[in-house]
């Protein structure tokens, strides 16, 4: 090992196996995208994994999770301005069977990806009551098939895929969202350690946003390369797929999605679904 390699700061990124999530860290993982004095290494878990991670320890320098976990994880970590999901009229979507009027939908059993996604706490939102069980997130629109449920909340690819598999949309959050607020939903973003410091946090924020900016300007082989996390999508699907949560927004969310992310957490507080007062701050 040379004393150069010896003198890089590590830092450690986690995210999940998702293409819009290897979309946005092509430039980063495949080195296309360097920082003087820095290496990045990757970790994928699925993303109820990394929010449990996150809350029991800063092990990951940035690690990806859902908006929804952020109050538990506040004081050791704060939000990157950029590399968030944001569906703009869109979103998690609930599934099922046949079709359900939305009265049907609050009084029905759910499968859900996890109680910290940003999905469950929307779905908690709509309807306070709900009964959930969780279920690992590519389980769901085959324990709905199966009948196991009447219906399920999905996220990722499942919602372009869903209809192919014969499931009807009750609901689409992120439209219902945008309905009751006027703002796009924010559903993930990148979180940062705070202990690395303000200038070590800047710095890794810039190389996400550059690397960000890198996979929209080399858009074919960004593609190509998230292709090999794009589960059961074509590459038209998965093209569409990546097109709705890597964009402009992902580069910086704008001041529309800054308010919807404080927004959806000051209602999950003021409802009694989030136990205590969240305080957000972005890095960059």
């Amino acid at each position: 090992m040379t004393a150069s390699s010896t003198a890089l700061q590590e830092i450690k990124i986690a995210h999940s196996p998702d293409s819009d999530d290897a979309f946005m860290f092509y430039g980063l993982a495949t080195n296309k995208v360097r920082v003087p004095g820095f290496k990045f290494t990757h970790t994928l878990q699925d993303i109820e994994t990394l929010n449990h991670l996150a809350i029991k320890d800063a092990f990951y320098d940035v690690t990806a999770i859902s908006f929804h976990a952020y109050p538990y994880m506040q004081d050791r970590y704060t939000l990157m301005a950029c590399g968030g999901s944001v569906g703009d009229g869109y979103g998690p979507m609930i599934v099922s069977s046949r079709k359900l009027s939305l009265d049907e939908v609050k009084k029905t059993r759910i499968a859900i990806p996890g109680t910290l996604t940003t999905a469950y706490l929307a779905l908690r939102l709509f309807a306070p009551d709900i009964e959930t069980v969780t279920v690992p997130f590519d389980k769901i629109i085959p324990a709905v098939l199966s009948g196991e449920f009447d219906a399920g909340l999905i996220i990722h690819e499942g919602q372009l895929t869903y209809a192919a598999n014969g499931l009807s949309k009750a609901i689409d959050l992120g439209q219902w969202w945008r309905e009751e607020t006027g703002l796009p939903l924010p559903l993930g973003g990148n979180a940062i350690r705070r202990s690395l410091g303000a200038e070590t946090m800047r710095i890794t924020t810039t190389a996400l946003r550059n690397s960000i900016q890198h996979a929209l300007d080399n858009r074919e082989e960004a593609l190509e390369y998230a292709m090999q996390f794009a589960r059961d999508l074509d590459t038209s699907l998965a093209n569409r797929f990546v097109g709705m949560y890597v964009n402009e927004r992902t580069l910086d969310y704008g001041e529309d999605g800054r308010l919807a992310i404080r927004k959806i957490l000051e209602m999950g507080h003021d409802r009694g679904i989030i136990p205590h007062k969240v305080e957000v701050d972005f890095v960059g």
